[in-house]
C-alpha cells in the first residue's frame, strides 16, 4: 500500500486483493462479542467532510473507533470555514493537533490529492469522496461485497473478480462512485458495462476500460451485478433527461426488469437510494439487493484501509489476548 489513497488508480491488482483480504479478517471480528482490536491505539483519525454525509462519515469513523484509534469529527458547517478559513489553514491546524491520518470528502474535485501532495500535514490522506471526480474507499467495499456473493467468503482469498460482468447504470455524468469503480474492477479482472442516457455520459468515456450501452433491457441478461446510481440533482445546473417518469422508465430497475437478470445476479446502490426513480422498493426490499450489506462490508473495508495506512506490519487479527493483556488494555 502507497503512504496515500487518493484514486482507485493507485491501487495495483495485489493491493486492491490485499485490501479486500485483510477485510476478510476485519469483518471477522464482527462477530465476536466484543469488536474492538488494539491495532491503532495511540493513533488519531480526522474525517474531515466539507459535504453532508451520512454512510462514509459514519462507517469511516466505526472503522477508527473499532481499531481503537482517536477518532475527531470536523464539519465544515459550524466550523472556521464557514468565516473563510482555506483547505491549507484547516490542514495546518489539524497538523498542529497530532493527526496520523485525514480521511477528507469535499466538493472541489481534487482536494485530497492537493492534501496529501502540499506538505501542509504528514498523515496518511484518504480520499472519502471529491466532487464528481473519486470515492476509492466506496469501489473496494463495492468490490469486496461482490466477491463475497459471487465468489464466496472463503473461497474468494486471495482471488480477485476475473470474467465477472458488472452493469453500472445511471447517472455516469456525476457520479464519482462510477468512476473509482470501472478502475477497481478493470483491475481486478471484471468486465464493466456503463448504462445512461447519452446525456449523462462523460466526455472522453470512451478512453475508460470498459462499455458503453444505452439500453438497459439488451444488458441485463448478461450481468452478474447491477450497479443502480442516483441522480445527483444538487450537481445538475440544466435539464439532463425530459421527466422524472421518463427517467425511470427507460433507466429504473424494476421487478420485470430484475426477473431478466440471471438467478445468482444481484443489485447494488452506493446510496442514498431514490425509490421510485432509479430503483423501486421491490427491488430495493428484495433478497437479491445488497444496500444493506454493503453498509455493514464498508465499515470492515475501511478498517482494513486505515489498518494497511497506518497499522505497519503485525497481523491484523492475531490471537485473542491472554488474561494479563486483556486486563492491562482495559486500564
Amino acid at each position: 500500500m502507497k503512504r496515500h489513497l487518493i484514486s482507485a488508480a493507485d491501487l495495483t491488482r495485489d493491493d486492491a486483493v490485499l485490501v479486500l483480504d485483510t477485510a476478510e479478517e476485519m469483518a471477522r471480528v464482527a462477530d465476536r462479542p466484543i469488536k474492538k482490536l488494539p491495532t491503532l491505539r495511540g493513533r488519531t483519525v480526522v474525517n474531515l467532510f466539507f459535504e453532508d454525509s451520512t454512510r462514509t462519515r459514519i462507517s469511516f469513523e466505526a472503522a477508527a473507533k473499532r481499531l481503537s484509534a482517536d477518532v475527531i469529527n470536523f464539519s465544515a458547517k459550524g466550523s472556521s470555514v464557514s468565516k473563510g478559513e482555506s483547505l491549507k489553514d484547516t490542514a495546518l491546524t489539524l497538523e498542529a493537533m497530532g493527526a496520523d491520518a485525514v480521511v477528507i470528502r469535499h466538493g472541489a474535485s481534487g482536494a485530497p490529492y492537493r492534501l496529501a501532495n502540499s506538505g501542509w500535514i504528514d498523515g496518511a490522506v484518504v480520499n472519502a469522496g471529491d466532487g464528481t471526480h473519486e470515492h476509492p474507499t466506496q469501489a473496494l467495499l463495492d468490490a469486496f461485497t461482490l466477491r463475497r456473493r459471487l465468489v464466496g467468503r472463503d473461497a474468494g482469498i486471495g482471488r480477485d473478480l476475473e470474467g465477472q460482468r458488472v452493469t453500472i447504470v445511471g447517472d455516469i455524468l456525476h457520479s464519482r462512485v462510477a468512476r473509482s469503480n470501472v478502475l477497481l474492477l478493470h483491475t481486478l479482472g471484471a468486465h464493466v458495462t456503463l448504462v445512461a442516457p447519452p446525456t449523462l455520459v462523460p466526455v472522453g468515456v470512451e478512453k475508460w476500460p470498459c462499455d458503453i450501452a444505452y439500453d438497459l433491457d439488451r444488458v441485463l441478461p448478461a450481468s452478474d451485478a447491477v450497479m443502480m446510481l442516483r441522480v445527483q440533482r444538487e450537481r445538475m445546473n440544466a435539464a439532463f433527461f425530459p421527466t422524472e417518469r421518463e427517467y425511470s422508465r427507460r433507466y429504473g430497475l424494476d421487478g420485470d426488469r430484475m426477473a431478466k437478470m440471471p438467478e445468482h445476479a444481484i443489485v447494488m446502490h452506493p446510496g442514498p437510494m431514490v425509490r421510485g426513480m432509479e430503483i423501486t422498493a421491490e427491488v430495493a426490499d428484495s433478497d437479491r439487493c445488497t444496500v444493506v450489506e454493503q453498509v455493514a462490508n464498508g465499515v470492515s473495508t475501511r478498517m482494513a484501509v486505515l489498518y494497511l495506512l497506518l497499522g505497519g506490519s503485525e497481523p491484523a487479527v492475531g490471537t485473542p489476548p491472554t488474561t494479563a493483556a486483556r486486563t492491562e488494555e482495559s486500564k
